[in-house]
């Protein structure tokens, strides 16, 4: 018989596990991404991404497995959604890539739990404590310090990292009201494919507008950057986020601080980006960060362990 104790840490074993390859694979998205855009516009790798990672997604879901559409309030709650965390965070979030290295990128995502806890403090009501705010600071300082050398090198513009910001604050956004939600059992793979389906058309108007034929080539290396980043992370990253979210919405976000490691390791192996010591500085203040957060989150909410 399986005891109590066991049953936990078998919990404890599965949230690790999924933590770990969600930073993993999300953290791969931005060197796939700076791949895809030497090939592409940004808006059309994105298109085709959500394209086909909500394709399969729907099929899989709905055909193969029979899981129920959603019905009423949810098709505005997954359109509100799919808004915030695929076409503004992820629109942005690719055309701020031909702006800034893939290291950064992947930087950046760090500091998304530190929106997510500070923001929690307005929309779901958690206590406000000091230790978010010097982590905010310390998260940001951290991305700035990464990035100095390269905004002399001209590799980053200014521009490119606050793209980079609005799509941080709005995946936030979109992390807080996904969790706020009430979902009524609807399967977490409905919502990613319909999101990520629904985020994809919202985006449309401007991947047309802005279409310019001579600029995008169909080869190898712009369809396995495009198949990597709408099935490994598009369908798989994205599902594991949710559930994390779904099981405990801030601690989830703390996943997040792994991605700059993972980032700076994958783009120094496949892009030869270069590891300098303000990139050292950066992801060590956003790890203390991290160690802030953390003790944010045993004090806001103690009960809530997995």
């Amino acid at each position: 018989m399986v005891t109590k104790i066991e049953t936990t840490i078998k919990q404890q074993y599965k949230w690790v596990g999924a933590g770990i390859l969600f930073a993993i694979l999300w953290a791969s998205a931005a060197t796939a991404t700076k791949i895809g855009l030497k090939e592409a516009q940004p808006l059309v790798i994105a298109q085709i991404r959500f394209a086909i990672g909500g394709a399969i997604m729907l099929f899989f879901i709905h055909v193969i497995s029979g899981q129920r559409l959603p019905l009423g309030r949810e098709w505005k709650l997954i359109a509100i959604y799919g808004l915030f965390n695929i076409t503004i965070y992820l629109g942005c979030y690719v055309i701020a890539m031909q702006h800034v290295t893939a290291g950064v990128g992947a930087l950046s995502i760090a500091v998304n739990p530190l929106f997510i806890s500070f923001l929690s403090v307005f929309i779901l009501k958690k206590k406000l404590n000091v230790n978010i705010f010097v982590a905010l600071f310390l998260g940001t300082a951290g991305v700035v310090c990464a990035s100095w050398p390269l905004l002399k090198e001209a590799r980053i513009t200014t521009g490119g990292l606050l793209l980079l910001l609005l799509g941080m604050l709005s995946y936030s956004i979109g992390a807080i009201f996904f969790s706020a939600q009430k979902w009524n059992h609807l399967n977490l793979l409905t919502i990613n494919g319909w999101q990520t389906f629904i985020g994809g058309i919202l985006l449309l108007p401007s991947t047309i507008f802005n279409y310019k034929g001579e600029m995008n080539h169909f080869n190898f290396a712009f369809w396995g950057a495009t198949l990597w980043l709408a099935i490994p992370v598009s369908i798989f990253a994205v599902s594991l986020w949710l559930w994390l979210l779904k099981t405990n919405t801030v601690k989830a976000g703390l996943w997040l601080f792994l991605c700059p490691i993972f980032g700076f390791a994958i783009a120094a192996v496949i892009l030869h980006d270069h590891i300098s010591s303000y990139t050292i500085i950066g992801v060590a203040l956003v790890l203390i960060g991290l160690f802030l957060s953390e003790r944010h989150v045993k004090k806001v909410d103690p009960a809530n362990e997995n």
